[in-house]
């Protein structure tokens, strides 16, 4: 390494050791290899940067582990710490929202519009950033598979520097067996262009008070019944209280607005056609989202248990309080469809059983 390099890598590592001690943890095991190697891919970073028209980019990383084990932290840190301008840093759904938009608006161009859409797509979004760090990669919508691919290609294409957090490996993508045969190209491209990095070790940050985001209000969250729900200060609204908020580009019919509480059924929200921009809308202007007329996911329609599972994503991620009341989401779900919402289970784990009442 040169000696610009080298002081780089020190500066990051360094800037890692303090951001910990600041936030009160310690890096564990498992995390200390993450630091080593974004230190280092940042060193690399800086010292490519003149050859970044050359035909290797500086390799990407793909960290993956648990919810709990500060994968976002690593991220974050790391993202900070870059010198320079030239980086973009934003949660998939965001970025994949903004996507979906400039494909729909780009105006056809050849035969193979949609590809081109895409390309252009991605180059407003990226402008002339050289690193893009995606927070919370996944792929379980079968209809965006395609897309996905075609942005992984058009990234690397474009010799941008990719570092990605997720909660699955690689090979866990797309855990549909129905339609895992149509990632695996994109699979196999994320192993061979990128490195992949488990830092799924014991600790769960979030068991022992010290998640390193900092970020805990969607731990404040719930899954009640009727009664819990009640007794914890979540009163019904009434009819009175039903009224409209703005969604991404219409208007959602809601059960009551409280100040930053913004109450939705379950039916109106899962099971009909809203998607992740709106639940991007709601989570923008709400602290707390109440989601009442929770049903078994097991009875839910499919599309009804994808929607509910980005409500989750959404929230998590955005970290909103998320109050969940009636049904025990997970309730009669067989073994095959518990591993299908594996990431979900995961995060409503967080939630305590009954809350605080605010």
């Amino acid at each position: 390494m040169s000696a610009k390099t080298i002081k780089v890598y020190e500066a990051v590592r360094e800037d890692f050791r303090r951001d910990a001690g600041r936030r009160g943890f310690t890096v564990s095991q498992a995390q200390e290899a993450a630091v080593e190697r974004l230190a280092r891919l940042a060193g690399e970073l800086v010292g490519a940067r003149r050859l970044f028209r050359a035909p290797a980019p500086v390799r990407g990383l793909y960290v993956w582990g648990p919810v709990g084990r500060g994968k976002s932290w690593l991220v974050d840190t790391f993202f900070e710490a870059v010198p320079g301008e030239r980086k973009r840093r934003l949660h998939f759904h965001d970025f994949f929202h903004l996507l979906h938009e400039g494909v729909a608006h780009a105006a056809p161009v050849g035969a193979d519009s949609r590809t081109s859409a895409v390309d252009r797509a991605v180059e407003e979004l990226l402008g002339d950033a050289e690193l893009l760090v995606f927070d919370e990669f996944h792929a379980h919508d079968a209809g965006d598979a395609m897309l996905v691919a075609r942005l992984f290609r058009t990234l690397l294409d474009r010799r941008v520097t990719l570092v990605t957090t997720s909660n699955y490996p690689p090979s866990g993508l797309m855990p549909n067996p129905v339609y895992h045969h149509l990632f695996e190209p994109t699979i196999a491209l994320i192993e061979e262009r990128m490195d992949v990095l488990d830092v799924s070790g014991p600790t769960d940050f979030r068991r022992i008070g010290q998640l390193p985001s900092g970020e805990r209000r969607f731990a404040e969250g719930a899954v009640l019944d009727r009664e819990e729900a009640q007794r914890a200060g979540f009163a019904a609204p009434t009819a009175e209280e039903r009224t409209a908020v703005a969604g991404h580009l219409r208007e959602l019919t809601v059960r009551a607005v409280r100040g930053g509480t913004v109450w939705v059924g379950f039916g109106e929200l899962c099971e009909s056609t809203t998607s992740v921009p709106d639940y991007l809308a709601l989570a923008g202007r709400f602290d707390t989202v109440v989601v009442d007329g929770v049903v078994p996911l097991a009875e839910a329609t499919a599309d009804g248990r994808q929607r509910f599972g980005n409500l989750v994503d959404v929230c998590c991620d955005r970290d909103v309080r998320l109050v969940l009341i009636g049904a025990d989401p997970l309730a009669g779900a067989g073994p095959e469809m518990l591993r299908d919402l594996d990431r979900i289970a995961s995060r409503l784990a967080m939630l305590q059983k009954v809350p605080a009442a605010r």
